[in-house]
């Protein structure tokens, strides 16, 4: 089992069966928690056989096993209103026994430097370990609520103009309702058949869904739900307007004689509670999502600041702490039109901030404010207000998981 017997490669289809063997002694994903979900053996190996040919994954092998492995998904986010071409990372894992020797190090470098060739300068991923992932160069940006509201808590009928219809799960008019609202919504993955495929991939047989239409016909927003044990749980709800908002609860509550209660996510920074008129529900927020940023030179070059009337400057060393491009000082120029450039710098750097806090500044999901109060960038008082101004003041949507 010594190093020398180890050696990184590409993890081709033919690995198939040892990708998810891997996985699934990883994840502790057992035959009982299969059958929970009414999946076999060969369900998972066909679903995940056409995510293997398109995702990018590095392995580690001992001879011809598998003993390591990331995989990376080509995939797009929207970022203030551009779209980004994103790596995300899942199926990371290694088995014990080949612990404690660097290779998921060596193989989340290897990714991130392939992603930076494909063009992928950012990186989302969910998190096994928050710590982990943080010694890596990501950080959190995006929160999950989860909520519990009793069948008298429910919000009473208020008439809109629209109508609400239910769909197969399925359904073009499901994929519709979510490209226009992913296409206005800051942080939200544009998906595309293999983010379909993962959004669905662990669900049960039992999940419906019902369409908000406006008076154009248009899908404004959707509720994905299951009824089970007279409790209404929602996976996800997504709405373009008030209108939509409220005609989907309208839906829900109309199980008014059907439930008990209303369990469900939310992946907004907005508590559900106050847009209740009995606002006393249980809620509960964790964090969901995290990313880093592959290039931050190339990161900004697309990244959109607010437009302001005069150019803004910051001079400042940069850490990352396996990336060495992201590492050094830099100078950020942001012109009156909000573009930015970035330049090295051989000017004297007095301010400090890391890779994790620059995205989930840029990102939105911590203000610059607050970062330097808490000691997450060195600067004066005169680059927070600088910072402030410049950077959108919108938390990140992010509803999918792979």
């Amino acid at each position: 089992m010594g190093k020398k017997q180890l050696k990184m490669k590409r993890v081709e289809v033919e690995y198939l069966e040892q990708y998810n063997q891997l996985l699934r002694y990883v994840f502790q994903v057992t035959e009982n928690k299969l059958q929970q979900i009414g999946w076999e053996e060969k369900e998972i190996i066909r679903a995940k056989s056409p995510t293997l040919k398109q995702a990018d994954v590095l392995g580690w092998f001992d001879e011809n096993t598998l003993v390591s492995q990331v995989a990376v998904y080509p995939m797009r986010v929207r970022i203030f209103n551009h779209t980004y071409d994103m790596g995300g990372f899942t199926g990371v894992g290694t088995y014990p026994e080949y612990s404690n020797q660097g290779l998921m190090h060596k193989l989340l470098y290897q990714a991130l430097n392939d992603m930076r060739e494909r063009k992928q300068y950012i990186s989302y991923l969910y998190p096994y370990s928050i710590p982990y992932y943080r010694r890596k160069g990501w950080e959190i940006i995006s929160d999950k609520i989860t909520y519990e509201i009793q069948d008298y808590q429910l919000p009473k009928n208020r008439q809109v103009d629209g109508e609400v219809r239910r769909v197969p799960t399925t359904s073009e008019e499901v994929k519709d309702a979510y490209n226009r609202f992913a296409y206005k919504t800051h942080g939200a993955l544009l998906r595309d058949e293999l983010a379909w495929n993962e959004y669905w991939l662990w669900d049960s047989d039992d999940l419906m869904a019902a369409v908000f239409y406006n008076e154009d016909e248009q899908p404004d927003g959707y509720v994905i739900y299951w009824i089970s044990d007279e409790i209404f749980h929602i996976k996800d709800m997504i709405f373009m307007n008030e209108n939509a908002r409220i005609g989907l609860w309208n839906f829900v509550s109309a199980h008014f004689s059907m439930i008990s209660k209303v369990v469900g996510n939310t992946f907004t920074d907005e508590p559900l509670a106050f847009l209740l008129e009995d606002a006393d529900i249980e809620e509960t927020i964790s964090p969901y999502y995290m990313a880093r940023i592959v290039d931050f030179e190339k990161f900004i070059e697309n990244y959109h600041f607010r437009p302001d009337t005069v150019e803004r400057e910051w001079t400042f060393v940069l850490s990352d702490p396996i990336l060495a491009w992201n590492q050094g000082c830099f100078t950020l120029k942001i012109l009156n039109n909000g573009h930015g450039t970035v330049s090295r710098s051989t000017k004297k750097c007095a301010d400090k901030i890391d890779i994790q806090t620059m995205t989930t500044m840029l990102l939105g999901y911590k203000r610059p404010d607050y970062l330097h109060r808490i000691g997450r960038i060195v600067c004066s008082e005169q680059t927070v207000d600088m910072l402030e101004d410049s950077i959108e003041q919108q938390t990140p949507y992010f509803s999918d998981y792979f």
